[in-house]
């Protein structure tokens, strides 16, 4: 009963706990906003951004609706396309598309290398000197080279996958390489002496030692790097499309600014709170997946 009841504390203060702060950060926010004034009149506190943010989804709803309308007075046999702006859940969609983009292709290229360089110490040596090169560099500094490599070689764009959009999943997946590769390299050497043991007394043949042996093991370091992964290529993606221009997130904080009316500072908090809040979500969402196939019980946890 004792056990039970700590539990149920625990429980009830891990949500009271946060609406407090919640609650207070809001006042605070609140407060200062009147206080603070900028070249376009005071910073906006939060019922200023809800109303930007009610404002945003009225956008959305009213076109939305205008789609509507006009495909159901096109003429029969008619292939003309409803072309309009991109709205807010429109960037939103974009940029969850482009840095899930570039997490894939990061992690095709970080996990078998990372398993490579766990495996053989002569391929880790090997590699090891242009991994600790590359990896400190910003993948900002790469974004002029990609866009002059995708302009060379990408000539004849995909539908769907715009110029913009290919530069600004290869920047962010230049950055989101690392932590997979080095936590699947760091995993490998993590595993237990015995199980490698167990191996070699059973003679098991190479592809059995890595599907039976490595993988399973290595599991929860190849979710921890995929986790840091998806986290730092969301920051990163932001500023990739301010500059790239892919019609994401990053684009409408930088349209909203150079805009430069009172509505726009609420409408680029509105765009600063979903960005962290769909930073959250993606964590939850890659530590549920984690919890999942891992065998690590521990997650449970956290």
């Amino acid at each position: 009963m004792k056990k039970l009841s700590v539990k149920a504390r625990h429980s009830i203060l891990s949500i009271v706990l946060p609406i407090i702060a919640i609650l207070a950060f809001l006042g605070v926010w609140q407060g200062a906003s009147q206080q603070i004034q900028t070249n376009i009149g005071n910073l906006p506190g939060p019922v200023e951004v809800l109303n930007a943010f009610k404002g945003l989804m009225s956008e959305f709803s009213n076109q939305r609706e205008a789609a509507k309308t006009f495909y159901a007075n096109l003429p029969e046999g008619s292939t003309a396309i409803f072309s309009a702006p991109p709205t807010f859940i429109d960037q939103i969609l974009t940029s969850l598309k482009t840095v899930l983009t570039a997490c894939l292709i990061s992690s095709m290229i970080a996990i078998p290398v990372g398993l490579l360089c766990g495996l053989s110490p002569n391929f880790y040596r090997a590699l090891n000197p242009l991994i600790q090169i590359f990896k400190p560099i910003s993948p900002l500094a790469w974004l002029p080279i990609v866009s002059l490599l995708v302009a060379s070689l990408y000539v004849h764009p995909i539908e769907g996958l715009s110029k913009s959009f290919v530069i600004s999943a290869i920047t962010v997946a230049m950055c989101t390489i690392w932590p997979t590769l080095i936590n699947t390299m760091v995993g490998v050497g993590q595993i237990s002496q015995d199980f490698m043991n167990v191996s070699k007394v059973l003679n098991l043949s190479w592809y059995t030692h890595l599907t039976k042996i490595v993988l399973p093991a290595i599991i929860p370091m190849v979710f921890t790097g995929l986790r840091l992964s998806v986290g730092v290529g969301w920051m990163v993606l932001i500023a990739a499309e301010m500059l790239a221009q892919n019609p994401g997130l990053g684009k409408f904080v930088w349209d909203e600014f150079q805009n430069g009316s009172s509505l726009s500072t609420s409408r680029i908090f509105v765009a600063v709170i979903t960005i962290g809040l769909i930073g959250f979500a993606l964590d939850r969402i890659m530590l549920m997946l984690q919890r999942r196939f891992s065998w690590d019980k521990s997650l449970a946890t956290r």
